[in-house]
């Protein structure tokens, strides 16, 4: 079995090295880069599990980069970064990234905080990569949602995490404390804002009225409930 591939983007070279010490010592492949440009070009390439990906970077703007990652890949992307103001992780966290670790860090946390994140993607987490429900077609494997005419729209990996959880448990009440527990992170303001935003671009991208969503259903105080019939295959 090929192990999983982390690519790496930071623009210190020592952390990049103790990072490929660290991650290949557990046992991963990885790749290393100083610069975006770098990076961008050998994901035309490459397929990465996990990318960590620094916000500081010399040749573009870290924030958007995440962002883009979030949208087009299939990988997990966790920041790694020396801002640690919590509107910092928010916004990282809003903008699609799965994790946010900042620095100085210790090099066995971040092996744990990607295996922990390779566990929840892994295949005893994807008993099955296609969900049909209320007209929609939920493919993980390609991360789009098609509709009953076949039109495809693209989700995050990130917001495919929520949507998988939905998924997983129609007609059940999901409370606050229960997707902590199943997605991981670190609860408060930054988690809480970023599940907001990822629920709210699933109900667009599902096509739901904000004002009165007929899926994905707030229960104010509680936490959420998905309510149509889901067939998994």
């Amino acid at each position: 079995m090929t192990a999983p591939l982390v690519s790496i983007l930071d623009d210190e070279p020592e952390i990049r090295r103790m990072l490929v010490d660290a991650l290949e010592e557990a046992g991963f492949r990885t790749l290393a880069f100083g610069r975006a440009t770098e990076f961008e070009a050998a994901l035309r390439t490459t397929a990465p599990d996990v990318c960590l990906v620094d916000l500081s970077l010399p040749d573009r703007d870290g924030l958007a980069l995440v962002h883009r990652l979030a949208l087009e890949r299939g990988a997990a992307v966790i920041i790694i970064s020396g801002r640690a103001q919590v509107q910092d992780r928010v916004t990282g966290l809003e903008l699609g990234a799965d994790d946010y670790i900042t620095k100085p860090f210790d090099p066995a946390e971040v092996v744990a905080r990607i295996r922990a994140r390779l566990r929840r993607d892994g295949p005893a987490a994807r008993s099955a990569d296609i969900a049909r429900f209320s007209g929609w077609t939920a493919a993980f494997d390609r991360f789009v949602l098609i509709d009953d005419a076949g039109e495809e729209t693209p989700f995050s990996h990130a917001e495919g995490e929520v949507l998988r959880l939905f998924l997983g448990r129609p007609k059940r009440l999901i409370s606050r404390e229960a997707m902590q527990e199943a997605l991981g992170g670190v609860a408060g303001e930054s988690f809480d804002r970023a599940m907001d935003v990822r629920i709210s671009r699933l109900r667009t991208k599902l096509r739901e009225d904000p004002k009165n969503p007929r899926l994905i259903k707030t229960i104010y105080g509680a936490g959420y409930i998905f309510l149509a019939d889901v067939d998994w295959s």
